[in-house]
């Protein structure tokens, strides 16, 4: 199969697994809203949450994926099954005391993430948190899973495994939200996570074993291939720390604010995380074990990253840029009529377009630089993608301080607004470190990236499509959010795609044609 196909089946299995997610924060916004309770769960669930996104699919897709991909290449299964058995059962032993310690520290981790939680709202988040912290554990192995699949080209069951796990807390809400309290709902959906944890790792299993015949648990550090995952592991784990850190300012920092902010960021994160996930996830994760399998002599190399990294920066373009323009004009009814129910008001989905439009100042340097730095992991490369990481949480951090906590007072809004401002002050840190990471790349393969006059058509039909959904809007005005929301988004699709194909984009001729295809073959 191609790259775009094997895009095409991550972006199927995260849209599955994203759609999963949407309907459990709606279910969660419903009952909820952006209160006490909510607070409680959100900051609890990023505290054991930080093990899964330390030691999970980020670091393993920069140092097992290429190592284990490359000895696929190479014939030698052998040896990628005593690699998976040594990180597998590495990261087990590492992740359970790290648990352990988790749930034995974790008052002090609750002061550290949420210093502002007192009383009723930092007890609630403490208990929270020791129930969640073991499934995260089971959560981390499950990317281990995901690991071996990516590296069989089986994109889809990995992706997809998390809907499992999205089920079951969504079966929970339900099955008790009518019944009990905010505060109670909160640890029982606690409780519903860690079963949902242990199901999302045990259904990707079987397939697992199937692939990695005969690969068992093994603390043998001997071999080269092994040597060289844990050299690159630390540098990795560290970048990834760096990252996790500068995401748990930010909730720090929205503790700070009025009750509610760190659920309105949570809200906000779901949604401008999805086509990260879709696009810029997807391409990336597909291209990792491409780019590792790259054989030849340097130049050879050079040239055939430096086509894979343009070929897949146009497709992520496509459809980041969009995103990103639909976020700012249309924010409050894309949040309406996913979230709008129940506890959370018309006015908290202005507050959560509010959050998106500054997270949309990063997104399409989010999305690029998780590309560029697939290419410096496929070099075997982990140092570049931490020292970028790190000068790009300093000025996150520096950044968003100032932004969230005075820059409302000097601008005259409500101090709960300063969580907009932080989002945008971490997008404007994601194009620091976007710069220098193609840069530093520049040097090495070439010269790469997409041309300014196609960058600057993707924004021209972008901005046009968002005049025609505004239009839209102010002519049904007075629906259901969810009915509104498909008034508006449907010709601002229609728009983009239609000026982008005239514009003769491929991506959009290459979606035109396969729809066209689809009614040719549809029976009539």
């Amino acid at each position: 199969m191609s790259s775009a196909t094997h895009a095409a089946m991550v972006a199927a299995g995260i849209f599955l697994s994203r759609v999963a997610g949407l309907i459990r924060q709606r279910v969660f916004a419903h009952y909820f809203g952006q209160s006490l309770a909510g607070d409680a769960f959100n900051a609890a669930f990023r505290i054991p949450n930080f093990l899964q996104n330390l030691f999970g699919e980020g670091v393993l897709s920069a140092s097992f994926i290429p190592v284990y991909s490359k000895l696929l290449a190479s014939g030698d299964e052998a040896g990628a099954r005593r690699v998976a058995g040594v990180v597998g059962t590495l990261l087990a032993l590492i992740t359970s005391l790290l648990v352990l310690a988790g749930v034995i520290a974790t008052p002090l981790l609750v002061g550290l993430i949420a210093p502002g939680f007192e009383d009723t709202r930092r007890d609630l988040t403490v208990q929270l948190v020791r129930i969640i912290f073991p499934g995260t554990g089971l959560l981390v192995l499950s990317a281990w899973c995901l690991g071996i699949l990516n590296s069989h080209r089986r994109f889809f069951l990995s992706y997809t495994a998390p809907v499992v796990w999205s089920a079951v807390m969504i079966a929970a809400m339900v099955y008790f939200g009518s019944s009990v309290r905010t505060d109670d709902l909160a640890i029982r959906l606690a409780w519903a996570s860690v079963v949902g944890s242990a199901l999302q790792f045990l259904v990707q299993v079987p397939v697992v074993v199937r692939l990695a015949r005969g690969v068992r648990p093994s603390l043998d550090l001997r071999g080269e291939a092994s040597r060289t995952v844990i050299r690159t592991f630390g540098p990795v784990f560290v970048g990834r720390g760096v990252v996790q850190i500068s995401g748990y300012v930010d909730s720090m920092l929205a503790s700070l604010l009025p009750i509610g902010a760190v659920t309105a960021l949570a809200n906000a994160q779901t949604l401008y995380t999805l086509p990260v996930s879709l696009f810029g996830m997807a391409v990336s994760a597909a291209e990792l074990p491409a780019m590792s399998s790259v054989t030849g002599e340097t130049d050879e190399i050079a040239r055939a990253l430096r086509a894979r990294l343009d070929a897949a920066l146009g497709r992520v373009a496509f459809f980041i840029v969009p995103s990103a323009m639909a976020f700012i004009a249309l924010g409050d009814v894309i949040s309406a009529a996913l979230f709008q129910t129940g506890r959370f008001t018309a006015a908290d989905a202005v507050w959560v377009w509010g959050i998106l439009a500054g997270s949309s100042v990063g997104l399409l340097a989010s999305t690029f630089g998780r590309l560029y730095a697939s290419v410096c992991y496929a070099l075997h490369d982990t140092a570049t993608p931490l020292r970028f990481a790190t000068v790009r949480v300093l000025a996150g951090v520096t950044l968003g301080y100032f932004a969230s906590l005075y820059l409302p007072g000097m601008v005259g809004v409500d101090p709960k607004w300063g969580v907009a401002f932080l989002t945008a002050s971490s997008g404007a840190a994601g194009w620091i470190e976007f710069m220098l990471l193609r840069r530093s790349l520049h040097a090495r393969i070439g010269r790469t990236g997409l041309p300014s006059s196609h960058l600057l058509t993707l924004w021209g039909a972008a901005f046009c499509a968002a005049a025609a959904g505004l239009a839209a809007r102010y002519f049904a005005a007075g629906l259901h959010p969810i009915a509104l929301a498909a008034v508006v988004l449907a010709p601002y699709g229609s728009v983009y795609v239609g000026l982008t194909w005239a514009a003769g984009v491929v991506e959009a001729r290459t979606i035109l044609g396969r729809i066209l295809k689809l009614i040719v073959r549809a029976p009539t």
